[in-house]
């Protein structure tokens, strides 16, 4: 290693997984998987190397029979066509044919087996990507501005920027031994289509006047993340030059390396740091690492639209379109991946872009060849108008793969839509979060309306069910939503929620009050008595 570990000088506040780090380190994992375990098999695998699947972008998936997860970076959420054509041979050949966009903007793969991993590691690498550090106690996928260089509503293309902070920390020894996850989001959008609050650091489109000349650049926001103990990020009081951008990330990476939290893994995300110094004592160990910044500019975040494109939109470059396509519950087939290449071949830029909502983007689409495009029979099922709950429904892996989840997630929140749609007429698209478990991969914190899996005790057995919270948001006023009392069966989810969408048409004051001002205005008190009101009723009660 070419820093000091210098958290090993009080052994006894370690967790038992801070040994297993300093005794191999994760990165170490991959060459012995290539070189031993798909050789040798499953069964050959030892429980710490297991753990370590992870810095390999690896998961044992649900029940741990053999099969395994797997994540590939897609940094900004950009790739190539030839990259999606060997994603999905990947899922043709080892993964069951499915492809999963992830709320990271990464591409997860199921079924894979140990034996499989060489050739997918050497797929990956022959078109420039990697599952490597996708996972694990590492800095992770960069997430950022779908439609980076394409984007009327940017400062400036992030998209270098993105690859030159990825190439750094990238199977980079120095920052491969983190206290936990390390998450990372830079984009200069200004309707914060990143998600900044809940990244560990998030770069945001900020301007300001040095020397006489106004100068586009970022400011910074720490301490982010969501889980069972959710945190907003802070701002800092800097202003970032782009060319200054790695080194405050190095300096923010080393904050968190050499001063986070090892004792308790739940408790080891920057973000429990960062709530115990607060923004400007990080800022003092920031500066001291980093050298002097200045001082906070103009900040030139206006919105959140919560990473959603759908539809037919103008791009930066005059004559040519982008297209939002509505990836239900962020799943589609190696076929589809496939088609979508040639579409954007055919018609577009050469480029996919995958968005934090988990849908996808084609870019590049000059005026005269979109009626043309959209003719495609593909987007009869990945449309760019779709149904307005399904647009907007987001949901995680779930217990059908996930070994955290207690409850399915997937199919149930494509049956909650397709219900909401039918029964519910509404002008507004609520944003709808569904989650397996307290780790929130499905972001439900920042949703309109966030369900939460759980099982309850029923005459008939344990069932699923789920909790639910309202009222999230990002971008200016970021609020996490608050749970309510009352867990709702699997089965009465749609009816409830239609209920409590009607309670909010209803009683707003204008078509123009959105879910969240609603939620805002009359308080969760409102909806926890309407809810107990829902659950007392015979409808759901039956």
């Amino acid at each position: 290693m070419a820093y000091e570990p210098i958290w090993t000088a009080n052994p006894d506040k370690l967790n038992k997984f801070e040994f297993v780090k300093l005794e191999k380190d994760g990165l170490d994992v991959i060459r012995t998987i290539i070189e031993k375990y798909s050789v040798e098999g499953f069964d050959s695998i030892p429980a710490d190397d297991m753990d370590r699947f992870k810095w390999a972008g690896v998961y044992q998936q649900k029940p741990k029979d053999g099969h395994f997860m797997m994540r590939v970076r897609i940094n900004t959420g950009i790739m190539t066509t030839a990259q999606a054509r060997a994603l999905a041979d990947i899922a043709r050949l080892y993964g069951r044919d499915l492809v999963d966009v992830t709320t990271r903007q990464a591409i997860q793969f199921h079924w894979l087996t140990v034996e499989s991993l060489p050739d997918i590691f050497q797929r990956l690498e022959d078109v420039g990507l990697y599952s490597y550090e996708a996972c694990g106690d590492c800095p992770r996928t960069i997430v950022g501005n779908p439609l980076a260089g394409i984007d009327p509503h940017e400062l400036m293309d992030t998209t270098e920027l993105v690859e030159e902070i990825n190439s750094f920390f990238l199977m980079n020894r120095d920052f491969s031994n983190l206290p936990r996850k390390y998450k990372i989001s830079i984009s200069s959008n200004r309707y914060n289509n990143a998600n900044a609050e809940i990244n560990d650091l998030a770069l945001t489109p900020a301007v300001k006047v040095i020397d006489g000349e106004e100068i586009i650049g970022f400011h910074a926001m720490v301490g982010g993340g969501l889980s069972a103990k959710p945190h907003l990020a802070q701002s800092l009081d800097i202003f970032i030059r782009p060319e200054d951008a790695l080194k405050v990330a190095v300096g923010v990476t080393t904050i968190f390396r050499d001063n986070g939290y090892r004792e308790k893994r739940h408790h080891a995300r920057l973000k429990f740091l960062v709530a115990d110094w607060g923004p400007d004592k990080f800022k003092e160990r920031l500066v001291e690492l980093v050298g002097e910044l200045p001082s906070r500019g103009e900040d030139k975040t206006i919105g959140w639209q919560a990473a959603y494109f759908d539809g037919v939109h103008p791009q930066r470059q005059e004559g040519f379109n982008y297209v939002g396509l509505n990836v239900p519950v962020g799943r589609l087939n190696a076929s589809e991946l496939v088609q979508l290449a040639d579409l954007s071949d055919n018609y577009g830029d050469g480029k996919i872009r995958t968005t934090m909502s988990q849908n996808i983007i084609l870019s590049g689409v000059p005026n005269h060849q979109v009626k043309e495009l959209l003719k495609a029979p593909i987007f009869q099922r990945l449309t760019p108008t779709p149904k307005h709950f399904m647009s907007r429904t987001v949901s995680c892996t779930g217990n059908e793969f996930c070994n955290l989840a207690v409850v399915e997630t997937k199919q149930r929140a494509k049956v909650v839509a397709e219900y909401l749609d039918e029964h519910v007429e509404l002008d507004e698209k609520i944003r709808i979060h569904f989650i397996g478990c307290p780790n929130s991969c499905g972001q439900k914190h920042i949703a309109d309306i966030g369900l939460q899996g759980a099982l309850i005790r029923t005459p008939a057995g344990m069932v699923d069910a789920f909790d639910i919270a309202v009222g999230g948001s990002l971008g200016p006023g970021a609020q996490l939503n608050k749970a309510l009392k009352g867990r709702v069966e699997g089965d009465n989810v749609g009816p409830v929620l239609a209920q409590l969408l009607l309670f909010y048409k209803n009683n707003r004051l204008s078509p123009e009050e959105s879910f969240f001002e609603y939620v805002q205005r009359v308080g969760v008190p409102a909806f926890q008595e309407k809810l107990t009101e829902i659950l007392a009723s015979e409808v759901v009660a039956s």
